[in-house]
Formats: C-alpha cells, sequence, structure tokens
C-alpha cells in the first residue's frame, strides 16, 4: 500500500545525543533511534542531528535550511540542543539569554510558517556522578530554563528531559546507569578497540531508556502530538512519575 501524501513526519534537529547513527560508530546510538519504538509506524522519522552542532551552527551549516525546504503542514519538529551551544567556541556558542532563545524561535518559525508543530528538548543530563550517589549539579547552566521560558513564551510545548534524565540516572545510580552510556571495555567493540568512558552518548538501551521519557511526556500532550504515539495512554508509569 502506497503511503498517504498527507503521512506526517518527524524532523529531528539536534545534536549527538539523538543522532541517527550507523556501523561506523556502533554501539553508539541516539535518542531518536530509540524513539522510533514508541511511534506509528505510518509516520516517517528523517533524523537531520549531527554531532557537535549548537542551535548555531546547525543554521550557519544549513542544515535548518534543509528541514525549511522540506517540512510541510501536519509535520513535527523536534528541537534538541543545550550541549554544545554552551562551549567556548566562537563557531558554537550561544548566550543562553540572547542568541539561543533567537535561534530556537526561529526554529520554531521555520515549523509554524507552513503549518507544521514545533516541539522543544532541553538537553539530556550528562551522567556525572559526585559522592552519595548525587549527580554533578547543572551540568547544562541555563540552556534547559532558556529553552523552557522561549516555549512557554511561543506557546511550544516543551519535554524537559534534562529534569526527567537526572532523576532517572540517579534513580537508577552510579554502576546499573553505566550500561545506557558509552562504556565500553577494551576489545568489545571493533569500532572502539581501546574501549571507551562517556557519561554523554548513548548505546541503544540508553536511547530506548530515554527517549521513552520523551514519549512519556508527549503521551500527556494534546493532539496532535499525543496522536503520533503507539498507545500514549499505555507509556510506562515509572517513565510518566518521572515527570511534574
Amino acid at each position: 500500500m502506497a503511503l498517504l501524501s498527507e503521512t506526517p513526519r518527524i524532523f529531528w534537529a539536534g545534536d549527538s545525543t539523538v543522532k541517527q547513527n550507523d556501523f561506523t560508530s556502533y554501539p553508539q546510538c541516539g535518542i531518536g533511534q530509540g524513539f522510533s519504538l514508541f511511534v506509528k509506524k505510518e509516520i516517517l522519522i528523517v533524523n537531520r542531528a549531527e554531532n557537535g552542532r549548537s542551535t548555531k551552527s546547525f543554521i550557519d551549516e544549513g542544515r535548518l535550511e534543509f528541514i525549511k525546504e522540506n517540512i510541510r503542514k501536519g509535520d513535527f519538529l523536534f528541537v534538541q540542543f543545550g550541549h554544545n551551544d554552551e562551549k567556548n567556541d566562537p563557531l558554537r556558542y550561544t548566550d543562553p539569554q540572547g542568541s539561543f532563545k533567537d535561534n530556537l524561535r526561529t526554529f520554531i518559525k521555520v515549523a509554524r510558517d507552513v503549518g507544521a508543530y514545533p516541539l522543544l528538548i532541553t538537553p539530556l543530563y550528562r551522567r556525572l556522578f559526585e559522592s552519595e550517589g548525587k549527580l554533578v549539579d547543572n551540568t547544562h547552566l541555563n540552556y534547559p530554563q532558556a529553552m523552557l521560558e522561549v516555549g512557554k513564551e511561543c506557546n511550544v510545548p516543551v519535554i524537559d528531559l534534562c529534569t526527567m534524565s537526572r532523576r532517572k540516572i540517579e534513580k537508577t545510580g552510579d554502576m546499573d546507569s553505566r550500561r545506557w552510556f558509552m562504556h565500553l571495555a577494551p576489545g568489545e567493540f571493533p569500532n572502539y578497540p581501546e574501549g571507551k568512558t562517556d557519561n554523554t552518548h548513548l548505546q541503544y538501551a540508553g536511547a530506548v531508556a530515554f527517549a521513552e521519557l520523551i514519549a512519556a511526556g508527549i503521551a500527556q500532550l494534546d493532539s496532535p502530538y499525543r496522536d503520533m504515539l503507539v498507545n500514549p495512554d499505555e507509556v510506562k508509569e515509572d517513565a510518566a512519575l518521572l515527570i511534574d
């Protein structure tokens, strides 16, 4: 059966934590890949996220222009940034109360200009434990709060993945949460012969675990957002409980 022309699509704009990976970086996996498990089969996913990008570099490199040229009425634009906007790099850095907010408004406008639906997603919390099982505070500075403020200002829903993922990681604990991230033993995977200890990027289990949080957040939204999900009323309760 041919796909209907009005079948909605999800466009992802973001960084490596949500990117669609391939075999060259296996077992690294982005949340966008895990999220496909929660979406109805007829909804197509166009993942344009790329390693190391901030809102600034994503726009400057023409990546948003691709989305602008292809997104259409009824589609969704998922916007997830923060990890690289905070970097001390003139090609990527944005001021959380200035250019970061301006860039988010630009993403929102691209979607709304064609009748698509924007969704903002705060960045995944970094898995950096300090003593007594607590994560290091505020690993993303003021960027998550700035995104929440833009969402309120523009009447765009925001999934606060930063807060939810922090709770989930702390609840799971230091040792057990390592399986979600790129903690690899030497010789375990050909792409990383010397092993790896990475508390930002995910393996498939982590991509699914944190995608579930996004799905739990979307399940609480009105149509058309929740309509994209497979059985939105059946998202796991423990994930839903992590949302205020």
